[in-house]
């Protein structure tokens, strides 16, 4: 039990804090820092080649009494006999095999490989599968298109989140993960968070990357879901989902869209919208303070939906997601086109510069077209009824940056005027006087070159 070993994304290096259970085996062809692990494993941890992993012993292991394993959709398509006498029951003959809860493992047998996952373990989340043990395959297929929505998104994968991921650590995570610290000194736990920002800029990826870096359930609905036709149909469905909510703790509930639900009812001539907005309320109020949820609700201007839920004990944190800076418009954009093969010739610093009023849509449309526009140029070769391995890679490496970014503007551009600001008179008259003036000037430049 003593080579077995806990593999834990390093907490400094700002991944997703996932960890798995292996075999260790010394390899003396590498140096001592150097840790190789294959490709089966890497996916478990949410990690790449060159990724910072720490290394723990496991001298606590439990042996497994009973495992849940079901295989990926797709690895057993062709498959035809029993599964655990074909797969299973070999490969776990072999050896005393670690395995973890909610991990993927690859059985090679025959002509091929089948691909499954553990989901579930008794008596602990990760164990020592012995020989002779109790396996049971019992149970739907895992569809592989929903583990790779689930597990796709996290910090490193949106860029841009600074300061975001101060407030969130602060937040989020120290609540969900260490709840025992508020409570040590007898502080409440925070129950809801306020996001805003315009559209389309990231609120819900962001809660999503919140829930995957903490482990926690994600529980997702948009704020018209919520409405319903029938009488008191809309405050029971908002009950059901906060029961959802608690059922699957630690969870992030994520209300999207919340000022849709949830207007200023001194404004409002609807009796609906008032009684959702007093059970949304009753239910945070309602909420115990060692739940182990967080609430998260994002809209478009945080003075859209009624001030009571801004009070203390309900949703009293807020984040503005504020305008990208040149550094995290950089990283963004090396983020989103991570799978596309851009040549030298990409200046991705250059792109972050011209793009500084972008939000994350704007520039994620932007890596979408230019990957188009290089289709595009060579529509001809792609109409061919053969296509040469050697020009579909030159397809993507060829990146009309420039010619996209002509034809695309940012979602949001400033609508304020000189009208709109109260005092400061003498400044915006000279403010007004000298931009006037620039604007003529480039009006007579153009005139002179017409007549030249």
């Amino acid at each position: 039990m003593a080579d077995l070993v806990e593999k834990k994304v390093d907490a400094s290096q700002r991944k997703k804090r996932r960890d798995t259970v292996c075999l260790a085996l010394a390899d003396a062809t590498y140096d001592e820092p150097t840790i190789r692990i294959n490709k089966v494993v890497r996916p478990n941890l949410w990690i790449r080649l060159g990724d910072v992993v720490s290394v723990h012993q496991c001298p606590d292991m439990k042996y497994g009494k009973r495992v849940h394993i079901l295989p990926i959709d797709d690895t057993i398509e062709d498959v035809t006999g029993n599964l655990f006498d074909a797969y299973l029951n070999p490969y776990f003959l072999e050896a005393c095999c670690p395995v973890r809860k909610g991990n993927m493992f690859l059985v090679r047998g025959g002509i091929r490989s089948v691909e499954s996952k553990v989901i579930e373990t008794d008596p602990a989340e990760y164990c020592v599968v012995t020989p002779n043990p109790k396996i049971y395959c019992e149970g739907e297929r895992v569809k592989r298109e929903e583990e790779n929505r689930l597990d796709e998104v996290g910090y490193d994968d949106i860029g841009g989140v600074r300061k975001e991921v101060a407030q969130i650590l602060k937040l989020v995570e120290l609540p969900l993960r260490h709840p025992q610290l508020f409570k040590s000194i007898g502080v409440k736990l925070p129950k809801g968070i306020l996001l805003y920002r315009p559209p389309r800029s990231g609120k819900k990826l962001r809660a999503r990357a919140d829930a995957n870096e903490t482990s926690a359930f994600f529980f997702c609905i948009n704020g018209p879901e919520i409405l319903s036709k029938f009488a008191r149909k809309s405050e029971s469905n908002l009950r059901k989902a906060f029961e959802e909510m608690e059922k699957n703790a630690p969870t992030i509930f994520f209300i999207d869209e919340i000022d849709s639900i949830a207007p200023k009812r001194e404004k409002t001539h609807g009796e609906v919208e008032r009684r959702i907005v007093s059970q949304l309320l009753t239910l945070l109020d309602g909420l115990k303070s060692h739940a182990h949820v967080i609430v998260i609700e994002a809209t478009d201007g945080p003075n859209s939906f009624d001030p009571a839920l801004r009070r203390f004990g309900r949703f009293d944190s807020e984040i503005n997601i504020g305008a990208s800076t040149v550094v995290e418009h950089f990283e963004i954009l090396h983020s989103h086109p991570k799978n596309m093969k851009l040549t030298k010739y990409v200046d991705i610093a250059r792109i972050a510069e011209d793009t500084h009023d972008y939000i994350g849509a704007d520039l994620d449309a932007l890596c979408s077209e230019a990957a188009l526009q290089c289709i595009i140029e060579k529509m001809d070769d792609v109409l061919q009824p053969l296509l040469d391995k050697a020009r579909l890679v030159s397809y993507s490496a060829r990146a009309a940056w420039e010619f996209v970014m002509v034809k695309m503007l940012p979602t949001f551009l400033p609508r304020r005027v000189f009208l709109s600001l109260a005092e400061l008179c003498e400044e915006k008259h000279s403010k007004a006087e000298a931009i006037s003036s620039w604007i003529h000037l480039v009006d007579l430049i153009v005139a002179f070159d017409k007549r030249m």
